[in-house]
């Protein structure tokens, strides 16, 4: 099923001397609201934890069917 109404992807990376990771929220049509948090296995600056989330953000919109997204970085 997919849906022409926008979903909102937002995501927010961070690094530091323990690592870095990031959190993505997708917030779809009709009240869905879907959480992540990663942590990666790699060294990354805070601009590439965010750039890795938000190629997460926009696969899992995909997976769910979205046709229309709206970033928040």
């Amino acid at each position: 099923e997919t849906s022409s109404q926008a979903w909102i992807l937002s995501v927010d990376g961070a690094s530091n001397l323990r690592g870095s990771g990031t959190d993505v929220v997708l917030e779809g049509p009709d009240g869905v609201l879907i959480e992540k948090s990663l942590r990666f296995e790699f060294r990354a600056s805070n601009n590439q934890a965010e750039y890795e989330a938000l190629i997460a953000g926009i696969r899992l919109a995909i997976e769910m069917g979205s046709k229309v997204l709206d970033l928040e970085i």
